[in-house]
């Protein structure tokens, strides 16, 4: 049986998942699906900051930044999915994949900017590890569809919360607002949604689609849950670069990886990351960008 274990710092293994040390080499964990105006990332094959192209391959521990009106979406191999608004920046810290068993767990770092992060099937399977950090909170995730941002934006959006006590001292660089967005209690074939937001040493569950949490800046503990707004739900859209939101919905209108040729074709001919035991390197290895044999 073949697993793919992909991660650049010790961690625990699943209860399902045997796993071993893989080759200091970074492993390509995913595929640049939308690029809009000016993304920057660092990859194995380029680790200077370059100009992110479409089906750009993704490592871990590739840095990702957007910058003004900009924007980025990426596929992961398992089919889980993040979105970047404008100035934001994130990095893939740990990914595990077990495909015969249609299994995952991923790990994303945050620092700044609005993001969307949608698990695919296989990381349901794996509920509870996987995880979103911001600089300030950490997002255990349960199978679902998150909506957040960090910075100005946050504390903007929640200013105009009728959820939000005031009284709160905010952080412009790392305050969180962070909205589950579904799928919700109705939504048909679909796990439903729920996170675990966690910062100041308390945990905060929230299991309903349309909720939302903040978290004001270092060491204070999660605000809420509340029910976020019409108006703040658009809000994080608009960040996104999507029109219209639904608050409550089972998730966002429209899919945009649902037919994208360039990434389905990138996805059947690279099925997953692979390791030779002899070779690690050599031919035949299909998603290592150092490898000039490579597709």
């Amino acid at each position: 049986m073949t697993r793919h274990i992909i991660s650049i710092a010790p961690f625990v293994a699943t209860s399902f998942l045997t796993f071993m040390s893989l080759p200091a080499v970074a492993q390509t964990v995913g595929v640049n699906a939308r690029v809009l105006n000016d993304v920057r990332m660092t990859t194995q094959a380029n680790p200077s900051p370059h100009q992110a192209v479409i089906k750009e391959r993704v490592s871990l521990g590739n840095d990702i930044q957007t910058g003004k009106a900009s924007g980025l979406q990426v596929l992961l191999l398992d089919r889980t999915s993040f979105t970047l608004g404008a100035n934001a920046r994130i990095k893939v810290d740990r990914f595990v994949y077990d495909p015969t068993r249609n299994a995952s767990a991923v790990g994303l770092s945050v620092t700044k900017g609005a993001f969307r992060f949608m698990s695919g099937k296989a990381l349901h399977a794996n509920p509870g590890q996987s995880q979103i950090r911001t600089p300030i909170a950490s997002i255990g995730i349960r199978g679902t569809i998150i909506d957040g941002v960090i910075g100005l934006d946050a504390i903007h959006i929640a200013a105009r919360e009728p959820g939000i006590p005031k009284g709160y001292k905010a952080d412009p660089a790392t305050a969180s607002l962070i909205l589950l967005r579904g799928p919700g209690a109705n939504a048909q074939g679909e796990q439903r949604g729920a996170i675990d937001v966690t910062a100041g040493e308390k945990t905060v569950p929230v299991e309903t689609a349309g909720y939302a949490v903040f978290v004001p800046g270092p060491g204070q503990p999660p605000i809420g849950p509340f029910q976020l707004s019409n108006a703040g739900s658009a809000t994080l859209a608009m960040l996104l670069g999507s029109g219209r939101a639904r608050n409550g919905a089972s998730g966002p209108d429209i899919d945009p990886l649902e037919s994208n040729p360039t990434v389905d074709q990138f996805f059947e001919r690279d099925p997953g990351p692979r390791q030779n035991p002899s070779n690690p390197n050599g031919p035949g290895d299909p998603v290592n960008p150092n490898n000039p044999n490579s597709p």
